[in-house]
């Protein structure tokens, strides 16, 4: 991939995330073209060239999908990417893209709450599923034969880790497929591709866009053959993105850095606040230095996210403390600019206690975060239960 105006590569995560996937300056043109919304493009003669149909390809998407694999891939030429309508999309790509009846697939058995319902639809197409846990690198105990490995690292909500190296290479020897959600960590905390992996998927939904305004998923991978069937996937489903949903996105990437650096830097200050409370257990958070993930994550992330996730004595009081915070929004999904936590239980698909809570930590300030996450706990405890 060639940088705007024939610059030199930048080797820093803000400089790559302001730039990534801009087009050659022209004069008098914008720096980011706005989206292009067409469903159809003029087309005389032999139906050749980039742009053919709207479901196929779009000006905005190739922007966005450049710079989303500046972000996976710096200085690398041979991963493609692919944005879809949603993070479900671009996971579903890959999964039904890539396995047939017959074939066996690995999933992690505590990873996001709708695998589950992938779980069923693969039975239903002849498929075998395996599940194991992510922590201590589970799933390698039941990957013989396996035509596809899934990971989920850091896992959610249960934020533990595997040494994706270590998995990929047992994959590989025997011919396995390896995909890793990258959705928690994002491009800046991790790159998958580089530890093996031969595909990356994600939400955009989350961190990568930031404002809890868009949904949007993709693929990067540096298999062609794998990629082009993930690419026929989504010409046959039409998972497709809205040019204005990928133009947002590819806006929003410019803030990535500074975004995920305050973000991280809070959730392990909340985290470090949350481990002094008597009425918190289970509390995890990889860049926590005696969290039990944060040796291996040490060793393949840069940096750990911002999730935490704790657990509270009860439902009720979890409930409670939930309703008592005023500078986080009760609301599911996470990444966002603004600080979010829920109790993951009420959605069902989750093995975790009924008083667990993941939070997403934010941009406030951590001082007023800190602060109201205290003042939530103590009022919280006023009731029984």
């Amino acid at each position: 991939m060639s940088e705007a105006g024939g610059e030199a590569r930048p080797s820093g995560d803000g400089t790559r995330a302001v730039r990534a996937g801009l087009p050659e300056p022209v004069k008098h043109e914008p720096t980011l073209p706005g989206p292009v919304f067409a469903a159809h493009f003029h087309l005389p003669g032999e139906a050749t060239g980039p742009y053919l149909y709207g479901r196929d390809e779009n000006p905005t998407w190739t922007l966005l999908e450049r710079a989303v694999g500046e972000l996976e891939a710096p200085g690398r030429n041979d991963v493609e990417t692919l944005v879809f309508a949603s993070g479900m999309a671009a996971i579903s790509s890959v999964l039904f893209s890539q396995l047939r009846a017959g074939d066996a697939v690995v999933l992690p058995s505590d990873g996001y709450q709708v695998l589950p319902l992938v779980r069923a639809q693969l039975e239903a197409y002849g498929i075998e599923v395996r599940t194991a846990p992510t922590g201590g690198d589970g799933q390698l105990e039941v990957l013989d034969g396996a035509r596809l490995l899934w990971i989920e690292s850091p896992s959610n909500p249960g934020l533990d880790v595997c040494d994706i190296r270590r998995l990929v290479a047992a994959s590989h020897a025997q011919g396995t497929l390896v995909a890793v959600d990258n959705t928690l960590a994002t491009p800046l905390g991790q790159r998958p591709l580089e530890l093996g992996a031969d595909f990356s998927v994600a939400s955009g939904t989350k961190q990568l866009t930031g404002h809890g305004d868009i949904l949007l998923g993709y693929v990067a991978g540096r298999n062609a053959e794998a990629m082009a069937a993930v690419r026929r996937w989504r010409k046959i489903v039409g998972a497709i993105s809205g040019p204005m949903e990928a133009w947002l996105a590819h806006r929003s990437i410019a803030t990535l850095q500074l975004r995920v650096d305050r973000q991280n830097a809070t959730a392990l200050a909340v985290a470090e606040a949350l481990r002094q409370r008597p009425e918190v257990s289970a509390l995890r958070y990889p860049g926590l230095p005696d969290d039990p993930a944060h040796k291996t994550a040490s060793r393949q992330m840069r940096r750990y996210g911002c999730v935490v996730s704790f657990t509270l004595p009860t439902r009720a009081r979890a409930e409670r403390f939930l309703e008592a915070l005023r500078l986080v929004e009760d609301a599911t999904s996470f990444g966002g600019v603004r600080s979010t936590a829920e109790r993951r239980r009420r959605w069902g698909g989750d093995d975790v206690p009924e008083g667990f809570i993941r939070m997403s930590v934010g941009a406030e300030d951590p001082e007023d975060l800190i602060a109201d996450v205290l003042r939530a706990l103590d009022e919280s405890a006023g009731s029984a239960g």
